[in-house]
C-alpha cells in the first residue's frame, strides 16, 4: 500500500472514532432552588451508537455526605433507586420524563432540604469499545422559601365610574440575587384568570390581552412604593371590573446557563369588587343619636343622602321642624336660620355642619323644652344653568321623626373617696368629691365630724362661681399653707389637709355638693372617715455585713435594716453611717449622712470614704458600699436613723426628729489578699546556631489583674563555673521603666537585650545576634504589685519561672585556626601584639567576626572586644579598652596590639574566629566558628623609665646631640656641590636638540630613538658621577657609628634622607 492510501486510511479511522464518541450533558450547576417547588433537571447524550433510546440513570450525592453515592431512579430498571428514595418514587414525587430517546427531564415535585447535593446523571454503554464520557454531574443547592405576598382583605362595593386603588406588599430575603415579577388578576366565576396588569422581572409592564387599550390610555396602570409596595390603580371602574382581585409575584433567578428561572411563587387573598351601573336617584334619610333628651343635653339631628356618583353633584340640605325651617346649607356651605334659631346659631347653641357630600348634621347644644316636634330632612339636587347660576333639578324629603324634650331633674351621682384611709401623723389627707357628668353649675361644702359627735365643723366651701371662703376653726391652718381646695374640673373637687394631727384630724369627712340649674337647685352630700396615726416609736435598727474580714482592696456592703410599721413606712427617714477607725482614740464620727429629701451630707473629719463609697436608702433599708478597701478602713461601724412627721420638718434644721435609733455596731478588718501569682515551670532548651534574634518567653498563668501591675526581672546563669551566680540582664517594673543590671548596662548588651509585653500574660526576652556569650540559663522573676490608696505600691507576690537554657551551636563547618599555646614576657609600658591566623581556605564570599578574650585567676572570663563581620567593633567595659588597637594586615591574619601593658594586664588571651557567609536571601548564615591557642602574657614591673637611661648614657646623649647638626651640614655640602655639576653639564655642546637637553637635564638614560651619534658616552659618564656623589653621601650617612643600647634600637631609613 502507497504512503497516499496509508494516509487516508488513517484519516477515515480518525472520522470514525470522532464520530462515535459519547458524550453526556446535564443541566449546568449550581442550581438554586427553593424548598417545597418542583424541580427539573434536564440530561442528554450525544455521539452514541446502538438504539435510538438510551437508557439513564440519576444518582444523587448528598451535601450531608458529598463522597456517598446514592441511587435515585433509573429509566429501564425500577429496583435501581435506593430504599431511601423508591416510596418518593413509587409515590411519584420523584420521576423522569423522557423527552426524545437521548434526552430526560428529572422531576421533584416537592423539593426538601435533603434533596440538596451533586446529581450525577450516567448512561450505560451500548457500544463494544468504551469511548467518551457516560455521565455527568450538576449541584443543586435548597434554599428556604422568603417570599411573602399579602394584601389587605377588603370588600367594594363601587359605582360605575370611581376609582380604585389596590395595594400589594411583597418582599423576600433570599441571599442569591434573585428578581421579582408581579400580576394581577381578575377571576369572574368559574372561568379562567385574566391577566390585568404585570410587571416583569425586568421591571417591563406588560398589559393584559383584555386591557391593552386601558393600560394605554392611562385609566389601568402599576406603581411601585418604595422598596415593597406596589400599587394597581383603575381611575374609572366599568362593570367588566367585577369580580374577584388579587395579586401574584413571582420570584425568579438565573441559571449558570443564563436561563432565568422562576423558584417561588405566592399569592395574596382575594379582594371582591362590586361594580353598580350609574343612575340619577337621589333618596334622604334622618336619624338622631337620642329621640328623649332631657332640657340642656345635646341633640344630634343627621341628614344622609344616597345617590351615584354622589361626589360630583352638588345638593342644598334644609332641616325641617313642624314643617317650618329651622336651618339650611347650601352647595357652597352658606348658612341661613330663622330669626330666633339665628340668636341661638350666634351663642353658639346651634351648630350647622356638612361633613361631607353624604352626611349633614345640626347640633343643638342645649335643648330647650319649645325643641321637641316632628324634624324632617329635605335635599335638593342643584345644577348649573346656562347662565351660571345653581337651580333646583330635583327634590327629595325623608320621612319625620318625633323628638321629645323633657324638663330636667337632677341626675347627680356623688362618689367621695380618700387616698389613704389610714396615714401617719404629718402626711397628707386628700379627700376626692366626684359629682359624675354635670353640666350644671355646682357648689361644694366640706364639713368635719369628729368622733366625740361634737357639732359639723365647715372646713371650707366653694360657691358655683369659683369663690372659696375658709371655716372659722381652719382659718390659722389655712394660713400656714396647711388646707387646700381645688375644683380639679367641671364635677371633681379635692380637699386637702397637710400636717395633719393624730388628734386633730382623725374622724368622719362630709362632702356636700349643689347642683344649680337656672332658679332651681338639687343638694347631695357623701362622708368618709380619715385615721391619723401618730408616729411609732418602737422603732429598731439592725447593722448587718455579709463579711467581717475584708481582703485588701475588695468591695464590702453594710446593711441597715430599719423595723418600721405600716405607718413609719411612708414617713421622712435620715440615716446617718458613723465610724470608728481601729487605729483611733476617739469616739464615732460621721460618715455620710442621707437627708430625708436625698441630700448626702459627707462628715469634714473622715472625707477620703467620699472618694469611694456608695450609699443607697429606700424607707427600710440603706445600704453603704465601700470600694477598693484599705486599712484606713478597717474598725467599728453602726449606723442612726432619724424619723420625721413630715417632709416640712425633715427640711427645718432648728426643728429636732419625731424618734432616733441607733443600730449595732459591727467590725471590719481588713487583711491583705492571697496572691494569685502563678508563673510557668516548664523548663526549655534552646540550641542556636544563626545570626537571628532569640525570642525567650515567660509566661504568666494567672494574677489578681484588678488594679494590680506587673514587674518582670530576667536574670542570665552562665553554664561555666557550675553555680555560679545569676546576673540580673534588665528589670522593668511596674510603672515600665526599665534598667539593665550591672554586666549588661553597656551600650552594646543593651542593644542586644530587650524586654517585650507581647501580651497581658506573656513577657519575652529578645536576644540579637547570638553568639558563644549568650550561652547560658535564662529565667524571669516576676513580681506582682497592687496600689494602695494609704500606702502606695506594695509588693503582693513574687513568682520564678521555669528555667531556659541556651546553647550556642557552631556550624558544621570546620575552620582552622592556629591553636599553639606561646608564652610571651615583657617589661611594664612596653607594646605587646597578639595574633590571631588562620590556617584553613577563605572562601571570597565569608566575612569573619573576631573576638579577643582574657582569662586571669581573679575573675572569670573577659570579652576584650568583638569585631562584627560588618567592620563594627564593640569593646568591653574592663580598664583595657583604651589600649586595645585591632588591625588586620591580610586576610586571615588578625592582630590584636595592647598597648603601655601594666602587670594587671598578664593573663590568657585567646581569640574566636566565626565565618559567615550569605544565603540566597541576603540573610546572614553562620557557617563556623574556631577558637585559638592561649598566649600566656606576662608583664613584668618597669625598672626605670627611657628618659632616665638616656639621659644616664654620655655617648648616646652627644650621640643625639651632634648627629643631627653633622647630618645637616653633610647634605648641605651634597647638595651645593650637585647643584655646581648640572650647571655645568647645561654648558655642554648647543648643537642639540632641545629634547636631547631634557634628557640630559634630568640625568636619566635616553631612549634609543633619540640618541644622536658622538654625544651619548658624554652623557652617560655626567650622570655615572651624580649618581656617584649621591651613593658618597648616602654612604656617609649610614657609616657613622652608634653604641649598641640595650632595650633601645635606632632605625633610619631611607626615608628619613
Amino acid at each position: 500500500m502507497g504512503p497516499i492510501q496509508s494516509l487516508t486510511a488513517v484519516l477515515l479511522l480518525l472520522l470514525g472514532l470522532c464520530a462515535g464518541q459519547r458524550m453526556v450533558t446535564v443541566q449546568k450547576g449550581p442550581l438554586y432552588r427553593a424548598r417545597g417547588y418542583h424541580v427539573t433537571i434536564w440530561c442528554n447524550v450525544s455521539g452514541y451508537r446502538g438504539p435510538s433510546e438510551q437508557t439513564f440513570q440519576w444518582s444523587v450525592y448528598p451535601s450531608s455526605a458529598p463522597e456517598r453515592e446514592m441511587q435515585l431512579i433509573s429509566t429501564g430498571d425500577s429496583s435501581f433507586p435506593y430504599a431511601y428514595y423508591a416510596q418518593r418514587v413509587r409515590a411519584g414525587e420523584v420521576y423522569v420524563e423522557r423527552i426524545q430517546g437521548d434526552s430526560v427531564l428529572l422531576h421533584i415535585t416537592k423539593l426538601l432540604d435533603q434533596d440538596a447535593g451533586k446529581y450525577e446523571c450516567y448512561t450505560p454503554n451500548t457500544e463494544v469499545l468504551y469511548f467518551g464520557s457516560y455521565s455527568a454531574q450538576t449541584s443543586l443547592t435548597v434554599i428556604s422559601d422568603t417570599l411573602s405576598a399579602t394584601m389587605k382583605p377588603q370588600d367594594f362595593i363601587q359605582v360605575e365610574g370611581d376609582s380604585l386603588e389596590l395595594v400589594c406588599e411583597v418582599s423576600t430575603a433570599t441571599a442569591q440575587h434573585t428578581h421579582i415579577s408581579v400580576a394581577w388578576y381578575l377571576v369572574q366565576g368559574d372561568g379562567e384568570d385574566q391577566e390585568i396588569l404585570s410587571l416583569s422581572r425586568d421591571f417591563v409592564l406588560i398589559a393584559g390581552s383584555s386591557y391593552n387599550q386601558r393600560v394605554s390610555s392611562g385609566d389601568i396602570r402599576l406603581d411601585k412604593i418604595g422598596d415593597k409596595k406596589y400599587k394597581l390603580t383603575i381611575v374609572k371602574v366599568l362593570p367588566s371590573d367585577q369580580g374577584k382581585v388579587y395579586c401574584e409575584a413571582v420570584e425568579w433567578i438565573q441559571d449558570p446557563d443564563g436561563t432565568w428561572k422562576d423558584i417561588t411563587r405566592k399569592q395574596t387573598n382575594k379582594t371582591s369588587l362590586t361594580v353598580r351601573s350609574l343612575d340619577n336617584n337621589i333618596s334622604v334619610t334622618i336619624s338622631v343619636d337620642k329621640s328623649s333628651v332631657l332640657e340642656g343635653e345635646v341633640l344630634h339631628i343627621n341628614c344622609s343622602v344616597q345617590a351615584q356618583n354622589i361626589q360630583n353633584r352638588w345638593f342644598q340640605m334644609v332641616w325641617l321642624h313642624r314643617e317650618r325651617v329651622a336651618a339650611s346649607i347650601d352647595p357652597h356651605g352658606a348658612l341661613a336660620f330663622p330669626e330666633d334659631n339665628g340668636d341661638r346659631y350666634t351663642m353658639g347653641n346651634l351648630l350647622v355642619r356638612k361633613q361631607s357630600n353624604e352626611k349633614y348634621i345640626l347640633r343643638i347644644n342645649q335643648a330647650e323644652l319649645n325643641d321637641k316636634g316632628t324634624y324632617r330632612c329635605e335635599v335638593s339636587e342643584m345644577e348649573r344653568s346656562s347662565i351660571g347660576s345653581l337651580a333646583v333639578k330635583k327634590k327629595m324629603s325623608s320621612s319625620g321623626t318625633d323628638i321629645d324634650v323633657s324638663p330636667r331633674g337632677s341626675q347627680l351621682k356623688l362618689i367621695l373617696w380618700v387616698n389613704e384611709e389610714r396615714i401617719m401623723e404629718g402626711e397628707a389627707l386628700t379627700f376626692h368629691c366626684n359629682a359624675g357628668v354635670a353640666e350644671n353649675s355646682l357648689s361644694v361644702k366640706w364639713w368635719y365630724i369628729s368622733k366625740n359627735k361634737s357639732p359639723p365643723m365647715l372646713i371650707a366651701n366653694m360657691d358655683r362661681d369659683g369663690m372659696l371662703r375658709i371655716g372659722t376653726s381652719y382659718l390659722e391652718r389655712s394660713t400656714h399653707g396647711d388646707l387646700r381646695l381645688e375644683k380639679v374640673n367641671s364635677s371633681t373637687f379635692t380637699l386637702t389637709i397637710y400636717n395633719t394631727s393624730a388628734t386633730e384630724d382623725s374622724g368622719l369627712y362630709r362632702c356636700e355638693v349643689t347642683e344649680w340649674f337656672k332658679s332651681r337647685s338639687w343638694q347631695h352630700t357623701q362622708e368618709i372617715s380619715a385615721t391619723v396615726e401618730s408616729l411609732g416609736m418602737n422603732l429598731k435598727a439592725v447593722l448587718i455585713s455579709r463579711v467581717a474580714n475584708v481582703k485588701l482592696h475588695e468591695d464590702f456592703e453594710l446593711h441597715c435594716r430599719l423595723s418600721v410599721n405600716r405607718s413609719t413606712n411612708r414617713v421622712p427617714i435620715s440615716v446617718i453611717w458613723q465610724f470608728h477607725p481601729s487605729s483611733a482614740q476617739t469616739g464615732y464620727q460621721q460618715v455620710v449622712k442621707i437627708s430625708a429629701g436625698g441630700t448626702v451630707e459627707w462628715g469634714s473629719a473622715l472625707l477620703h470614704f467620699q472618694k469611694k463609697t456608695k450609699i443607697t436608702k429606700s424607707p427600710s433599708l440603706s445600704q453603704l458600699l465601700i470600694h477598693s478597701a484599705t486599712w484606713q478602713e478597717a474598725g467599728i461601724y453602726k449606723c442612726e436613723v432619724e424619723v420625721w412627721r413630715n417632709s416640712q420638718q425633715a427640711r427645718d434644721s432648728g426643728i429636732a426628729a419625731a424618734a432616733v435609733v441607733s443600730s449595732n455596731p459591727v467590725e471590719i478588718k481588713v487583711t491583705q489578699p492571697e496572691s494569685k501569682l502563678r508563673v510557668s515551670q516548664e523548663i526549655k532548651l534552646l540550641e542556636i546556631s544563626t545570626n537571628d534574634a532569640t525570642e525567650i518567653k515567660c509566661e504568666i498563668i494567672s494574677w489578681s489583674k484588678v488594679e494590680s501591675q506587673l514587674g518582670v526581672s530576667w536574670y542570665f546563669q552562665p553554664l561555666s563555673p557550675v553555680g555560679a551566680v545569676p546576673q540580673l540582664i534588665l528589670v522593668t517594673n511596674y510603672s515600665s521603666i526599665v534598667e539593665y543590671g550591672e554586666a549588661f548596662s553597656s551600650p552594646q548588651k543593651k542593644s542586644r537585650f530587650h524586654s517585650e509585653k507581647v501580651s497581658s500574660h506573656l513577657y519575652q526576652l529578645s536576644v540579637s545576634s547570638v553568639d558563644y556569650d549568650v550561652s547560658g540559663t535564662y529565667y524571669c522573676v516576676v513580681e506582682e504589685w497592687k496600689w494602695s490608696e494609704d500606702s502606695g505600691w506594695y509588693n503582693l507576690g513574687k513568682m520564678e519561672s521555669g528555667r531556659t537554657t541556651v546553647k550556642f551551636k557552631p556550624s558544621e563547618k570546620k575552620l582552622h585556626i592556629e591553636n599553639t599555646n606561646h608564652s610571651i614576657t615583657v617589661p611594664g609600658n612596653e607594646d605587646v601584639t597578639l595574633t590571631c591566623l588562620l590556617q584553613s581556605q577563605i572562601s571570597p564570599t565569608s566575612r569573619f567576626s573576631i573576638s579577643w578574650f582574657k582569662d586571669s585567676i581573679h575573675s572569670s572570663t573577659e570579652t576584650l572586644l568583638k569585631i562584627k563581620d560588618n567592620g563594627i567593633i564593640e569593646y568591653g567595659n574592663g580598664n583595657m579598652a583604651r589600649r586595645l588597637r585591632p588591625h588586620c594586615p591580610s586576610t586571615g591574619d588578625f592582630h590584636l596590639t595592647i598597648q603601655d601593658v601594666e602587670v594587671g594586664d598578664s593573663g590568657l588571651f585567646y581569640c574566636r574566629v566565626e565565618e559567615w557567609d550569605v544565603n540566597c536571601s541576603t540573610a546572614q548564615v553562620q557557617q563556623a566558628s574556631v577558637q585559638s591557642g592561649y598566649s600566656e602574657l606576662v608583664v613584668l614591673p618597669p625598672v626605670s623609665t627611657d628618659s632616665t637611661e638616656i639621659c644616664s648614657s654620655a655617648p648616646l646623649f652627644h650621640l643625639l646631640l651632634f648627629y643631627p647638626l653633622a647630618m645637616f651640614l653633610i647634605l648641605m655640602t651634597g647638595i651645593l656641590f650637585l647643584c655646581f655639576k648640572i650647571k655645568l653639564i647645561r654648558q655642554k655642546p648647543q648643537n642639540l636638540k632641545t629634547k636631547q637637553g631634557l634628557w640630559g637635564e634630568t640625568g636619566l638614560v635616553e631612549p634609543d630613538h633619540l640618541q644622536v651619534s658622538g654625544e651619548r658616552s658624554f652623557l652617560e659618564a655626567d650622570a655615572v658621577e651624580v649618581r656617584n656623589i649621591v651613593d658618597k653621601i648616602r654612604i656617609k650617612l649610614f657609616v657613622i657609628p652608634a653604641r649598641n643600647i640595650p632595650g633601645h634600637h635606632l632605625d633610619i631609613s631611607n626615608r628619613a634622607l
